[in-house]
């Protein structure tokens, strides 16, 4: 990817969390600081990263902030289950993402596969494998509680992610820039959308059938909201990930297919996501009814849903990860300064 070796300084972004917010509600757990103290104690049991790592991870990550806005109505033991899916999920992106497996598909296969065993082979001891082994410690506390279906969706929805993870460690192997319209399937399932919804359901117990999930307009929303929060996530994440050296981003294939330069790729994208709100709304007036109880809880589902989805936007912004040195107090029209190779 040579030609992208030379950006310029910087670039521009709009109030991303203005644009989500149109449809979307900021609020925040009260119950961040209990449950983050006990999801640290689980995580530092767990051989992921040394002490010096570690700590950077956490720092820099927020995930307790994260969890708190985007799981407001979470109690506390659920919260912390939140937290820990966070640690798990970050930790294992970051794995194939920027770690020792960054562009080795077959060892990122070799993880998936040990990963799939916690569930396929439900009687076996808890792995060795450190995030096999988070997994494992994740959906015994999620069956604990959730029901049968929501456990299901969480399962297919981490073989997706996982099965995702190894096909863009593959494209990073053979630096493969995919189309913007296959970048944007297989982002659906590297951000893990459909864990996030899973994971929604956990939080608040809540008891959907499937028949609401094979919903045509249902599955409209679910991706339009997987956007929502995918489409910031490469536009806030881009900067890092240049330095990184790292071009699998929706900013870098919308500049590759259209052949256009940093700032109007960006403007491209921030254009989309306003487009993508839209939808959404069009969608949300045209959904179905499934009977009382269930149009009662559905609404719980799809609130909650949009509250994580500002929370995640917002997070971009609150986190060091993506924003190191940079003022986000006034985000409209931010002036983001371009890091240097290797910054991270």
């Amino acid at each position: 990817m040579q030609r992208y070796e030379s950006l310029p300084p910087q670039f521009y972004l709009q109030d991303l969390v203005a644009i989500t917010g149109r449809v979307c509600e900021l609020r925040v757990n009260p119950h961040q600081a209990v449950a983050d103290r006990a999801a640290r104690s689980w995580f530092n049991q767990i051989s992921v990263y040394n002490d010096r790592k570690k700590s950077k991870f956490l720092d820099y990550g927020k995930f307790d902030l994260f969890a708190a806005l985007s799981f407001p109505d979470a109690d506390s033991m659920h919260l912390e289950t939140c937290i820990m899916f966070f640690f798990w999920a970050f930790s294992t992106d970051d794995l194939s993402d920027e770690g020792d497996l960054q562009s080795k598909p077959d060892a990122v296969q070799a993880g998936h596969d040990i990963s799939v065993s916690v569930y396929t082979n439900p009687d076996n001891s808890r792995p060795q494998y450190p995030y096999a082994a988070m997994l494992y410690d994740l959906l015994t506390r999620f069956r604990g509680t959730s029901t049968i279906g929501a456990y299901q969706r969480f399962i297919r929805a981490f073989e997706a992610f996982s099965s995702s993870q190894v096909t863009q460690s593959r494209n990073r192997s053979q630096d493969r820039m995919p189309s913007v319209d296959e970048f944007i399937l297989m982002r659906r399932a590297t951000i893990g959308g459909a864990l996030v919804e899973a994971m929604i359901e956990y939080s608040l117990d809540l008891d959907l059938p499937d028949i609401v999930f094979e919903s045509p307009i249902i599955k409209a929303m679910s991706d339009a909201t997987t956007d929502l929060m995918t489409w910031p996530n490469d536009l806030c994440s881009f900067n890092k990930e240049q330095s990184d050296g790292d071009y699998q981003n929706l900013v870098f294939c919308i500049m590759h297919e259209r052949d256009v330069g940093l700032q109007e790729a960006i403007n491209i994208l921030t254009e989309m996501l306003n487009q993508r709100v839209n939808d959404y709304i069009k969608f949300k007036s045209q959904l179905p009814s499934f009977g009382t109880d269930v149009d009662a809880e559905l609404g719980r589902y799809l609130y909650a849903l949009e509250n994580f989805v500002q929370g995640t936007v917002m997070w971009y912004y609150l986190s060091p990860r993506y924003f190191r040195g940079v003022d986000v107090t006034i985000r409209e029209n931010l002036v983001v300064p371009l890091f240097e190779k290797g910054a991270f």
